[in-house]
């Protein structure tokens, strides 16, 4: 399913999960149930699958107030109308919260997609936010270090201070992206994020992307990535 652009790889699930997926006629419940958009007949909610004609993979710069799915049923802005015109069908590669804004990837390749959200190959995100307050020398390194959140401690990130004010701006780096992390971590130390802007994953910089734009990626920006995590060298 991921393959063929419906949904991420956890969409996939919760839709297998709710009895959306028919393969052959039957509907299937089972998760890791295998199936080839080759030689299976696969529906989702009475749609028949086809195999995209080309792999895409494109950088957009999601604005804030923009939910990060493709639909949505309280009637907000969605990320989808960051890819109009994109024929072939893709979703993004995991999320930025309604408030905040940056680079956003997206693709209907499964296994990329689910390559670049896997907690084993720990591409860096990069984030540039701005506080409420400041962080004492203590408490950066405790950020540093991990903080625990809703029982599980984080795990160790980068921070560093680009300007000291009443309102400072740090840049922060992670490898792990659970939800609202870095407003929670935050707040774990008593400050509220104030503004929040990703502005790079792995090597891929936002750069001149300006908010609602995107682009795809060149070839040897693919290339690149695909050697960070390790595809091309299973494809050998």
């Amino acid at each position: 399913m991921s393959q063929a652009g419906v949904a991420s790889r956890r969409k996939a699930e919760e839709m297998i999960l709710e009895g959306r997926v028919r393969v052959n006629g039957k509907v299937v419940l089972e998760l890791g149930t295998k199936a080839d958009l080759a030689t299976d007949h696969i529906k989702v909610d009475n749609k028949l699958l086809h195999a995209p004609k080309s792999m895409l993979y494109i950088a957009a710069h999601k604005p804030r107030e923009m939910v990060t799915t493709m639909s949505d049923p309280q009637d907000r802005k969605t990320v989808a109308e960051l890819i109009r015109g994109v024929k072939e069908r893709v979703y993004p590669i995991g999320r930025l919260d309604y408030h905040s804004e940056g680079l956003l990837l997206f693709t209907n390749d499964g296994e990329f997609a689910n390559r670049i959200m896997s907690k084993r190959t720990n591409i860096v995100k990069t984030y540039v936010v701005k506080a409420n307050g400041s962080l004492s020398e203590k408490q950066l390194e405790d950020f540093r270090n991990g903080v625990p959140l809703f029982g599980k401690k984080t795990k160790p990130a980068g921070i560093k201070v680009l300007s000291r004010a009443d309102n400072p701006w740090y840049e922060i780096q992670l490898t792990e992206g659970r939800q609202n992390q870095i407003r929670m971590m935050f707040k774990h130390f008593g400050f509220l994020v104030e503004k929040l802007k990703r502005v790079k994953i792995g090597f891929l910089e936002l750069a001149a992307l300006k908010a609602g734009e995107m682009r795809h990626l060149k070839q040897t920006e693919v290339a690149k990535f695909k050697h960070l995590l390790k595809m091309d060298v299973e494809s050998e």
